[in-house]
């Protein structure tokens, strides 16, 4: 052994504060017959001083340009990370097949590092509260009470959220989906939704939460005149949120129906009547996103009845099934029923008011022209609950509707 690598180790064990483990030294060059040395470091009692350290690392660096990556490992395979460019080296070589027969004890476990767990002195940026810190769009087949056909399972896609305190590093996720699978296999009233809140609110220690489920809701549409049915898609969102111990229920629905523009039509009867010009209105696919917030006494909005309240407001909803007697109806219901994307927004505000399990409510509506190259649009709202001085710049881009 070279005297380097024992002045190594008698550093390395006077740093440690330990007597070294190595009750005496030998190698090759000993001389046969000589007796074997013990090697005990003076001072061992002596805490390091930072110079200390200084010493035994330039004199590892030094000892390590010399030697085999074996000779290193034999050393101590943690050491060659102190070493520059090998901060991530960890010989002898990591092993590359998948260790199949591993277990997972507690004891493992608890080596395991949790940075998102960790303390304050971790968090990179301001240390201000995040209203809202979670995961979006995981997906799972869900239950759901229907008014007319009973129970449904349905593909939902789950946003699950909960407020971050100021002094907190972040929170564990996976928790937020494991809380909400206990609960998967209930029906998913608003009652069900509420214990999988209150579980993931105790697990993740915050103190405002929401959870959101988005589904495509199925609903047999009767034909105009012909006598067929056909299934209608409606895009449906639950949303439970508690915030300062208070809890709201909200239920979003985008209703997709016809709009005539009252103009055109009326420009096209003139041109009729006083030219005998052939001419035809233009009137387009438009979509309304209808969000109520349900009263706090009231625990059943069914999906058919927000869904019948929007058909009451505006009969022009998109057809499903369709004869040429039923496109003629069609026709003959837009032109009776012609709507600026102001009257829409009234029409459904109308509906929403008479109501008595609806509290604040929000409509908003875009009128996809097929006269210009642009949208038309608005936006309702009645109460403090959806009142928002900023709209959201894709907004209005989200409520197309691909068929």
């Amino acid at each position: 052994m070279s005297q380097e690598k024992r002045d190594l180790l008698r550093i390395l064990d006077s740093i440690s504060g330990k007597v070294s483990t190595r009750t005496h030294i030998t190698s090759g060059d000993d001389r046969q017959g000589d007796t074997a040395m013990n090697i005990h470091t003076p001072d061992l009692e002596k805490d390091p001083s930072r110079e200390d350290a200084e010493a035994a690392l330039a004199l590892l660096r030094r000892w390590v340009t010399d030697v085999s990556p074996e000779e290193v490992a034999t050393l101590d395979p943690l050491v060659a990370r102190l070493i520059p460019g090998q901060e991530v080296s960890n010989y002898p070589a990591l092993a590359r097949a998948y260790p199949e027969d591993f277990a997972v004890d507690d004891a493992y476990k608890s080596s395991m590092p949790d940075l998102q767990n960790g303390p304050s002195s971790l968090i990179r940026g301001a240390k201000q509260q995040i209203q809202h810190v979670g995961i979006s769009n995981f997906r799972l087949p869900i239950r759901f009470h229907t008014r007319d056909n009973g129970d449904l399972t349905l593909e939902t896609s789950v946003t699950g959220t909960v407020s971050l305190e100021a002094e907190k590093k972040g929170i564990n996720m996976s928790r937020i989906m494991r809380t909400f699978y206990k609960h998967a296999e209930e029906t998913f009233s608003f009652d069900v939704v509420e214990r999988a809140l209150d579980a993931y609110k105790t697990d993740l220690e915050s103190f405002d939460a929401r959870i959101q489920m988005r589904l495509s809701f199925p609903m047999k549409v009767e034909s105009l005149r012909s006598g067929l049915s056909g299934y209608q898609y409606y895009n449906i969102a639950l949303e439970l949120v508690e915030r300062d111990g208070v809890r709201k229920k909200i239920v979003h629905l985008d209703y997709v129906y016809s709009s005539t523009c009252p103009c055109s039509l009326e420009l096209s009867e003139h041109a009729r009547q006083f030219r005998g010009q052939l001419a035809t209105p233009h009137s387009q696919r438009s979509v309304a996103r209808i969000s109520v917030l349900l009263e706090p006494d009231q625990n059943i909005l069914w999906f058919e009845d927000l869904i019948d309240l929007a058909r009451a407001a505006v009969p022009t909803e998109t057809q499903v099934m369709v004869k040429r007697e039923d496109e003629q109806a069609f026709a003959e219901l837009n032109a009776a029923n012609p709507i600026f994307v102001e009257d829409a927004a009234r029409l459904f505000c109308e509906q929403l008011l008479r109501d008595v399990r609806v509290s604040d409510f929000r409509v908003v509506a875009s009128h996809q022209e097929s006269l210009h190259s642009h949208d038309a649009v608005s936006v309702m709202t009645e109460g403090p609950t959806f009142a928002n001085e900023s709209i959201d710049p894709k907004l209005f881009s989200t409520l197309f509707h691909v068929g």
